[in-house]
Order: structure tokens, then sequence, then C-alpha cells
């Protein structure tokens, strides 16, 4: 009995394996394989260096150009010229390309304005229509770019057709928004220019908006905000041509309220990260000028004149020759303006603000009036309004100068601008009409804006303030510019 029973255990002890002896065996086997692996790749990674992931490269310049020109903001000009060649490399194979036409436009648009050269305007006015062709509906990005063609050109009426334009196909595209603005602010629309920020604001944020936001706070006398805006704008800037940008505009605000050396670091930092930012290099010529440091200032603006043959620079140049009696100097400058202003209208674009400038102080102040009236009719801004104003002065026509001096510096009218110059030909206009009163308080306000604003007109302004004295006790004060003639006109020096 007891062999018969033990019979089977002892068979599956000696016979077949059992299957539980069986699993304890391969998981050794698959312990021991595991173990031996761990080591061979340990040691593998051992003798491996431990690589990281590289980061992303960075955006080409033509890349980066791409999303300027897209955004709306200050491109640098090596990245504009990589963007320029392939745009014009694809439109060789894919000439029905709608997008890259107009690309290839806006490009045209910013490195003509970067480099003060007009003969870009053609071309960009070319790609553009040939976009509009090509997609002749639905195409807002062309119309956008004409637009800034429009406004590079200083057609306002055609930019803000344009841009109206752009706006009702896509009414929450938010890069028209800064487009208008400038075309409203050049036709004296600042009501209109207030309300299209007001809009941009609520699609967007960032620096290129407030960047916009200040241009319109410093076009309604908003100094501190306007200041404050571009601070944030160049600190959120990613691109070193955008916070260029951003800060030689904070140091032009800095120059109009006359505070020399925060100008003169701005303009400083703004060339430094963005040496082909010529605007800043002229604004460091004003500033230097302005500090006594004549030689490096007209070394800043013969730097600035080589790379960008502004007309504006030429003149301030000249006048900076003239207040250091350099005639044939400031005749070669005044020259120099002449032919920018020509080559600028045969290229489409705009110079007769500047050129009535020039006309009412260096030339002939009836022909001044005679272009900045026909300007004035076109596009009646601001800016305008002074420089016609001050040419009729030049001209004799004193009266009708100042209805215009007090459009220019009256806030119902101008929006609020704060400017020295405004100032200044406004109380020399009231010191020929002999209305003491307004002109002493005026060309005080003047050099008290800017005591710094002309090389030429703040020794001119500071006599006629000695001139006229002290008021007079019996002086009665006034609250509105309008009615300052009447009241004080009458007033001795």
């Amino acid at each position: 009995m007891e062999n018969h029973q033990e019979g089977p255990e002892r068979q599956e002890s000696s016979g077949s394996k059992s299957p539980f002896r069986s699993r304890r065996v391969l998981s050794r086997h698959v312990l021991i394989a595991s173990v031996a692996g761990c080591a061979v790749l340990g040691g593998v990674l051992v003798l491996l260096p431990w690589d990281r992931p590289a980061p992303p490269a960075p955006p080409s310049p033509g890349a980066q150009a791409m999303a300027a020109v897209a955004g709306g903001v200050p491109a640098a000009l090596p990245g504009l010229a990589e963007l320029i060649d392939a745009r014009e490399k694809r439109l060789r194979t894919h000439p029905r390309d709608a997008r890259s036409w107009a690309v290839l436009g806006g490009a045209y648009v910013e490195q003509g304005r970067r480099l003060a050269d007009p003969a870009y305007y053609p071309r960009a006015e070319k790609a553009l229509r040939t976009s509009l062709r090509v997609r002749p509906k639905r195409n807002a990005r062309a119309l956008a770019g004409l637009a800034a063609l429009a406004n590079a050109r200083r057609d306002f009426p055609a930019a803000r057709q344009w841009g109206e334009a752009a706006l009702k196909l896509q009414p929450r595209r938010w890069t028209t928004y800064p487009l208008l603005i400038d075309a409203y602010t050049g036709l004296g629309e600042h009501q209109a220019a207030e309300r299209a920020l007001d809009r941009l604001t609520e699609l967007r944020s960032g620096p290129a908006v407030l960047a916009r936001a200040a241009a319109v706070y410093r076009d309604n006398g908003r100094r501190e905000d306007a200041a404050a805006s571009l601070a944030d704008a160049a600190a959120g800037a990613r691109a070193p041509a955008e916070r260029a940008a951003y800060l030689e505009r904070a140091g032009q605000l800095a120059w109009e309220r006359g505070d020399l050396e925060d100008a003169l670091r701005h303009f400083q930092e703004a060339v430094r990260l963005d040496p082909d930012q010529r605007a800043a290099q002229a604004g460091q010529g004003r500033a230097l000028a302005a500090l006594g440091r004549t030689t490096e200032a007209l070394n800043a603006y013969r730097a600035a004149l080589a790379k960008q043959p502004c007309p504006q620079y030429a003149l301030e140049l000249g006048e900076l020759y003239e207040a250091l009696g350099m005639p044939e100097a400031a005749r070669v400058q005044y020259d120099l303006l002449r032919e920018g202003v020509r080559g600028a209208t045969a290229a489409g674009a705009d110079e007769e603000l500047v050129l009535g400038q020039f006309e009412a102080d260096h030339g002939d102040p009836k022909a001044a009036v005679w272009r900045l009236r026909a300007e004035w009719r076109r596009q009646p801004g601001t800016a305008v309004a002074d420089a016609l104003g001050w040419a009729l002065h030049r001209a004799g026509e004193h009266e009708e100068a100042l209805t215009f001096a007090v459009r220019a510096t009256e806030e119902k009218h101008s929006g609020g601008v704060r400017s020295a110059p405004y100032m200044y030909h406004r109380g020399m206009i009231e010191r020929e009409l002999e209305r003491y009163g307004p002109a002493r308080r005026h060309l005080a306000e003047a050099l008290r804006i800017n005591p710094h604003f002309s090389p030429l007109r703040v020794p001119a302004a500071r006599a006629a303030v000695e001139a006229l004295g002290e008021p007079p006790d019996t002086e009665v004060p006034v609250m509105g510019p309008e009615t300052e003639g009447e009241r004080e006109g009458a007033g001795a020096p």
C-alpha cells in the first residue's frame, strides 16, 4: 500500500519536470539576463557623453525680418535684404503667389523707410498691386501694405483710404490700426486716432501696441504716459532693431522736453543695439550740439546723412552750420536737401512740408506759402498748420499767419501736443502784431518746454523775451488763446 501510494510522488519527482519548477528556473534566467543587460547598458551610458537636447536654432535674419514686417515693427536692414532676396527668388518660379508679392512689397516699404531711399517705393507699389491683381478679393495684406506705403510717402489721404479698406475686410486684423493711426494723425484727425488706438488695445497688447500708444499720448500732450509706454515697449521688445527703434523714440521725447543727457543716453543705446539706426544718430547730433560738443555733433549728423540722406537731417545740419557761422557749409546741406526732395518727388513721395519749412527761413517765403497752402488743402495736419503759419509770417501776412499758429498750438485743433518750435512761431508772430502779452507768454513757454530746441531760434527767442521785458503790473490774466489778443494786444512791451 505504501509503495503504491508513494509511486505517483516518485514518478512526479523523477519523471517529467514540474511546471512550478520550470517557472522558477525561467525567472532566474531572466533576472540574470536583465542584470547583465543593465550592466552592459550602464557601461555604455558611462562611456557616452550625456548630451542634453540642443536648444532650437535662432531664426535667420530673414525670418526675423518676415515676422517684423508682418507685425508692423521695425526690421533690421540685413534681415530685410535677406527677406527681399528670398521673396524675389520665390516669385521667379511662383509668379502667382499673392502672399509673397504682398510680403515683398511690405519689405520694400520698410527698406525704403530705413534707408530714406524713395527709390524703393515704386518697387513696393508694383509688388503690392501685383498681389492685388493676382488675388483681387479679400487681400487685406496687400491693402494694408499700400496703406503703409502711402504713410511712408506722406500721402495720408491715400493711407486712410487703403487702411479703411483693409479694415473692412478684416476688422480684427490688429496690424491695420497703427497704419490708420498714422494716417489720421497726419490729417489732423486726432479723435479718430484715439478711437483707433482704443480698438487696437482691445485686440492686442505688447511692445508694438505700447509704442503706438506712446505716439498718440505724445500728440495729446501726455508726455509722462508716452515716456512710460515707450520704456515698457523697449523692455519687452525681442529683436535689437525693434528695441533700438523704441529707444530712439524715447530719446526724441526726452529731447522735446529739454532733457539732453537722457536723450543722448537713449540715442546712444539705440545706435549700440542697431548701428543702422540713423534717426538715433541724427538725434545724437541734436543733443550733442545743445550740450556744446560741436565736433561730435557734426560727426553724428554726417554719419546719419551718409547712410540715410533724409532731407530733415540736412536741414538740421545746415542750420547748425549757420549757427556756427559757417554759411558755405550750410549751403552744401541745403543743396542736399533740395536734391533729396527732388528724388522723393520723382518716386511719388511728398516732402513738401520740409521743403516749405526750408524755403520759409532760407529761401523764398512766398514759394513756401504756395507749397504749404497746397499741402494744407490735401492733408491739414498740425505740423502743416505750424509750417504754413510761419511761412505766412515770413512772407509778411501776419494776421493770417496767427490763425494757423493758433491752430497748431490750441488743444482743440492740435490734440494738445507741447512743441517748443510751435510756441516760438506763435510768440514771434504775436510780437510782430504788437500783441505783447501773448507773445511774452508763448516765447517764455517755448523756452520752458525745451530751452535748446534750435541752435538758430533759441537765441532769437531769448532776445525777444528780453526785449519784451517783464509784464506790466496791470496785465490781466486770460484763460483762452482765442481772446488773448483782444484782452492784451495793446499792452506795451
